[in-house]
């Protein structure tokens, strides 16, 4: 019988074995929320989306600033036009050159140009909305990647009390392991003294090997619970995280849960019809002409890098499009169309947002109500354990009645921290859907 126990007790050993051979580090929840911020992946993510927004926003700037050019050109030619013309731009032409035979059959000529551009836009409605536009958009991804920071802090406390609860459910599981061993060794005594069956004795048996099965599980729930917590940190290490807070009913911080327009997620959709809107105003605005100025200074010579002859040329352009093939109609269209569809998006973000609102209300309210009865059951079920316990002792109960007691307040004290790791969640989930960004 010892020998069956053995086996059976001898793979959660090596579990155990393997467990306590890898490295354990105790951290807080705090310690946590910080190493999250500065090396959680999905919020650099989220700061690399900001700052490409941003980076739209500032090629933008093309709207009032100018745009200037260099650049420096050489070529030879012997045709008539361009040779007179470089011979022009130099400023070498003599009389001579104007002998229809040199006109008609001109020599070989070098020409190198520097040239100086300068496009400077005066008047362009649709560019300013679509800068406006850029900005808005700029904004609401900054608030998204705000939003985005609420949403991994809740993730992490979240990652955090399934730490707890696991090694809360450890701890539960060896004291229960401990139970049913006392109680294997009770039942082979009086086993051996003829007072029970073996059947019984194996039913207890029985008991120490579920205990078993669920500690294995449990501790496999600590590996999983510290390998998510590591990579919600940014790191790989192959540790077993221990929680220096055990897990504890945490107070309601929300006093009257209402719905804040502040909210980063809210304004960011607000943001983003606003944008919509723009874009919409900058594609009608591409019906009105545009009024630029241009200018360049050129330096001409015959030679590589030279420019002893120089020359300018500045004037204001006003260009009209007046029909594209209806390209600008159909893009008006569309961006109204976008324009709207963010609206609804918005509106419907919104409703959905009050509606999660009201759902986690309720749900506080269930979690609160079970954290009563899951801790009178449990508190119920350890009393029935401690009786049975004390008449099982004195031969006036059942083995199987006591087996059934140990499992029931097992399952009970599961129950309960279960019931304090959903109401714990509940209150922190409530806070997120309140929470404003002006904080």
């Amino acid at each position: 019988m010892k020998k069956q126990q053995l086996i059976f007790l001898l793979p959660v050993m090596l579990f155990g074995w393997i467990l306590s051979a890898q490295e354990t580090v105790s951290i807080g929840k705090r310690e946590v929320l910080e190493r999250v911020q500065e090396n959680n992946s999905q919020l650099r993510i989220s700061q690399q989306e900001f700052l490409a927004a941003r980076a739209q926003y500032r090629q933008t700037n093309a709207v009032f600033l100018p745009n200037i050019s260099v650049s420096h050109t050489g070529m030879t030619t012997n045709n008539p036009l361009m040779a007179f013309g470089s011979k022009l731009n130099q400023e070498i032409v003599t009389q001579s050159d104007f002998d229809p035979a040199l006109l008609n059959d001109p020599d070989r000529i070098d020409n190198f140009a520097t040239k100086v551009e300068v496009q400077q836009p005066l008047i362009n409605l649709d560019g300013i909305y679509q800068r406006r536009a850029a900005k808005n958009k700029m904004q609401a991804t900054e608030l998204k990647s705000a939003r985005t920071g609420d949403h991994m802090k809740l993730e992490t406390e979240k990652a955090y009390m399934q730490l707890q609860l696991a090694h809360k459910a450890v701890k539960v599981l060896e004291q229960a392991l401990e139970t049913a061993e006392a109680n294997l060794r009770l039942a082979e005594n009086n086993f051996d003294q003829g007072y029970l069956q073996k059947s019984d004795v194996l039913a207890v048996e029985v008991r120490v090997t579920e205990v078993n099965n669920q500690l294995q599980y449990a501790r496999s729930n600590v590996r999983n619970a510290s390998d998510y917590l590591m990579f919600l940190m940014g790191d790989f290490i192959d540790v077993v995280l221990v929680p220096k807070d055990s897990l504890q009913v945490q107070m309601n911080a929300v006093t009257a849960p209402a719905l804040s327009e502040d909210r980063a997620d809210i304004q960011a959709m607000e943001l983003a019809a606003q944008a919509r809107r723009k874009m919409y105003t900058a594609d009608k605005m591409a019906f009105l002409p545009r009024l630029n100025a241009f200018g360049s200074y050129e330096l001409y010579d015959d030679e590589l890098f030279q420019g002893d002859a120089t020359g300018y040329m500045a004037g204001v352009a006003l260009t009209w499009d007046l029909f594209d093939g209806s390209k600008r109609f159909g893009k008006a269209q569309q961006s109204k169309a976008e324009f709207k569809q963010a609206q609804l998006e918005y509106e419907q973000h919104v409703q959905k947002s009050q509606l999660e609102l009201n759902k986690a209300v309720r749900d506080l309210q269930d979690a609160e109500n079970k954290l009563h009865l899951t801790q009178l059951a449990m508190e119920q079920s350890k009393e029935a354990l401690r009786i049975r316990n004390n008449r099982y002792e004195q031969g006036l109960e059942k083995t199987t009645d006591l087996l059934g007691a140990e499992t029931q307040y097992s399952e009970k004290q599961l129950e309960y921290f279960q019931t304090v790791y959903e109401y714990n969640y509940a209150v922190a989930y409530l806070e997120f859907l309140t929470e404003s960004s002006n904080k």
